[in-house]
């Protein structure tokens, strides 16, 4: 996992924002979203391995909204017009001149803002789970939007709580799929993120994003991939925005996850696309037999390779067996075999488990 460099920029109007630099290669920024704490996230099993892959072969930038994070909280103006500009300050601190640029939901449309106003520095834009439209701005009845209102005045009342059952509804949204455990790591990382009150003023900002007609002006190769039946942000917002862009392609995700879990095939299949789309420097993971592993499954799958049994993985690798048995259920999926034996005869005659 490359090390970061942990920074603060200053944005138009005096708000200090964090920053973080990790990896070498071609530079890749991701754009500011809801629900990052730059230190914390760094070492979160739920994001430690999102971070570590998107840094493998590139120089990733990633910043912390305003409100977020290591960014200033409390901050008067929360509104979607500071976010691009935000993000300006970011990329001009840390000496980016031209990159791909990364949106993964409310970030999205700060990216697209982006994109729209510096054409000769973004070179490509990848979309995940994100929408052009908030969801006040969507034409839904007065029921559902008076549904939204309600949850937002959940995130107030309980986003500080040390019981994390108001976080837990907001995991479940987030990643159906997931492990009690990785619920547990999102609901921490929710409270870390930001106060209740921002956490609840971020949330409303958010409603009345709309950057339909900026996207349109939007002039380098564009990648939008959504998972068909994402619970946070409709697969049709995924659609509008490929519509919206011109030559834009729309890849659909086999998944209900707005965050994608690392052990499912939607994971692979992203970083897989990303790699297509924009590739990343050679690293020893990318000469990797099995490059859709992440650098634990190798670790793991090497040692299943050996012969060894899930105890024996958890203690070489200080991991716990239920850990491990996650890695192998993944494992299976990507490499597209039914068992252990399977993937011991694969690992063996790419050359694992030889020491």
């Amino acid at each position: 996992m490359p090390a970061q460099a942990i920074q603060f920029c200053t944005s138009h109007d005096g708000t200090r924002i964090a920053y973080a630099v990790s990896g070498s290669g071609p530079a890749l920024v991701r754009a500011p979203h809801w629900l990052t704490h730059l230190e914390y996230e760094f070492s979160n099993p739920l994001w430690r391995p999102w971070i570590e892959a998107l840094a493998n072969g590139r120089h990733l930038l990633r910043m912390d909204a305003r409100a977020c994070g290591l960014s200033d909280r409390g901050v008067p103006d929360l509104s979607f017009a500071q976010s691009p500009r935000d993000l300006e300050a970011a990329v001009d601190a840390a000496g980016f001149e031209a990159f791909t640029l990364f949106g993964h939901s409310q970030g999205a449309a700060i990216a697209i803002e982006y994109a729209a106003r510096h054409p000769g520095r973004v070179e490509k834009l990848v979309i995940l789970g994100g929408y052009a439209r908030g969801v006040k701005r969507r034409g839904y009845p007065p029921e559902r939007v008076a549904e939204f209102d309600a949850l937002a005045q959940l995130v107030e009342a309980g986003w500080g709580r040390d019981d994390p059952t108001y976080r837990n509804l907001f995991s479940m949204q987030f990643m159906p799929g997931a492990t009690l455990e990785q619920i547990n790591r999102m609901s921490e990382v929710q409270r870390a993120s930001s106060t209740p009150r921002d956490a609840a003023r971020l949330v409303r900002s958010y409603y009345e994003i709309d950057v339909t007609a900026s996207a349109p002006e939007v002039k380098c190769p564009t990648l939008v991939l959504h998972a068909r039946n994402d619970r946070r942000v409709p697969f049709e917002e995924g659609r509008l925005i490929a519509s919206l862009i011109p030559s834009a392609r729309l890849i659909p995700l086999e998944t209900d996850n707005h965050i994608l879990l690392p052990q499912e095939p939607a994971f692979a299949q992203f970083f897989e696309a990303l790699q297509a789309f924009a590739p990343a420097a050679a690293t020893d993971a990318a000469r990797s037999p099995f490059p859709a592993l992440t650098k634990r499954e190798a670790e793991v799958l090497d040692h299943i390779a050996r012969g060894q049994d899930n105890a024996q993985i958890a203690a070489h690798l200080d991991l716990s067996e239920k850990t491990v048995r996650n890695n192998i259920t993944s494992i299976f999926d990507k490499l597209g075999v039914e068992n252990r034996s399977q993937a011991i005869v694969l690992a063996r005659e790419s050359g694992l488990g030889r020491t």
